[in-house]
């Protein structure tokens, strides 16, 4: 399991819905307001109370009601929710949601550290941003981190280690410190950073020695799909593309489909509905069809990365390589409660282009591989790249 403190969601989003396909900003508004409106889409039906729209009013009523009473109207429609069952369902603060609105922007508030788990339970740094407080620290890759504010993080989650490192428990700004204890070989020591505001390097590229391009997307935060087509048109000609989905816990779907059109002539990315109106997503026509393409992926391989996953296996664009994806194809879409609050409930589920669900099931690749995913992935792009 890894994990990244450039992304790390607040700590009622990590308890599940922001981990999910995330319906917010213009791709929200476009749900609500009918203007995904496509091809694929129903004819509008007359208004009812479906189970999902109830279940909406059910929250919003709960959070009224409490105001009222002069209690918490959080706490009242996380109630709501948890006797509703809805599993991605959630509420944040007005404060919590504007912090998850930042990430999906490309920022947040860190010091800088990528970090995972190794099968001992030891919290390993992978990777240090540049120009960031770690770096700053003289912090490396490969460095053991210990302890974040003189507790022990041996064993704990990644996403219990990164709110630790941000301060999400006290919400902690930009310019708190947090101490951190490190391991260098035989070498112990402490280091105490503040914390900085930073924006995610939510795409990355790198070419391989036989010319291939490497194309990492760790989220579809704001952009992130018109890097991706900057990134392929910017590849060398003729040579093939490894786009890594390996640990992206998805965004904004927009951004997703907006990758999609980097590879697709236009047609079907996928579907869904919003409380039983299906609706459609479309590529942009124009994109590159014939360059060999590997997409990798692993369980971490979430909600709209999913989805683009789906989209490129069903259309036979790409070859999927890795591990079987989380399984989350559900739809969330916020809602405004009475007191500023946020409200984020499921109101329904996509499918990929051939009508597969993806919620609890995941994309299963075309070759299942657990160790040295990405050399299987260059080899299945070489043999791509012969049968060309």
């Amino acid at each position: 399991m890894s994990g990244r403190d450039l992304f790390c969601q607040p700590r009622r989003i990590r308890r599940g819905a922001a981990l999910t396909l995330v319906f917010t900003s213009v791709l929200a508004a476009g749900a609500a307001t009918g203007s995904f409106d496509g091809p694929g889409r129903k004819s509008a039906s007359p208004p009812v109370r479906t189970a999902q729209a109830g279940h909406r009013e059910d929250v919003a009523d709960a959070a009224a009601d409490a105001m009222a009473d002069g209690k918490s109207p959080v706490e009242a429609a996380e109630r709501a929710v948890s006797r509703s069952g809805d599993r991605w369902g959630a509420v944040y603060s007005q404060g919590e949601y504007e912090e998850f609105e930042d990430a999906l922007d490309g920022r947040y508030t860190g010091v800088g550290l990528w970090a995972r788990r190794e099968r001992d339970g030891r919290i390993e740094v992978t990777r240090v941003r540049s120009g960031s407080p770690a770096e700053t620290a003289g912090i490396h890759k490969g460095d053991r981190l210990r302890s974040v504010d003189g507790r022990r993080v041996d064993g704990r989650p990644v996403t219990e280690v990164v709110s630790l490192l941000r301060g999400d428990a006290t919400g902690a700004d930009a310019g708190t410190t947090v101490s951190l204890g490190l391991q260098r070989g035989t070498r112990a020591w402490s280091e105490t950073l503040r914390r900085a505001r930073l924006s995610t390097d939510s795409v990355t590229v790198r070419e391989l020695p036989d010319g291939a391009t490497v194309i990492g997307v760790a989220a579809f935060t704001k952009g992130s799909g018109d890097l991706v087509r900057t990134a392929v048109a910017d590849a060398p000609a003729d040579e093939g593309i490894v786009l890594d989905l390996r640990g992206n816990s998805g965004g904004l779907v927009t951004e997703a489909v907006t990758a999609a059109s980097a590879f697709l002539d236009g047609g079907l990315v996928a579907t869904y509905d919003v409380d039983g109106d299906q609706r459609a997503l479309h590529a942009d026509p124009g994109g590159d069809t014939a360059r060999p393409l590997v997409a990798l992926v692993d369980g971490g391989t979430m909600s709209a990365a999913e989805l683009l996953t789906g989209s490129l296996q069903d259309r036979g664009r790409a070859v999927v390589v890795g591990s079987r994806t989380f399984g989350k194809g559900s739809v969330q879409m916020p809602s405004r409660l009475p007191d500023g609050s946020v409200a984020e409930l499921t109101v329904g589920h996509y499918r990929t282009p051939s009508g597969r669900a993806v919620d609890g099931r995941g994309i299963t690749p075309d070759l299942e591989v657990e160790e040295g995913a990405l050399e299987r992935a260059e080899t299945v792009l070489s043999g791509l790249g012969d049968a060309e």
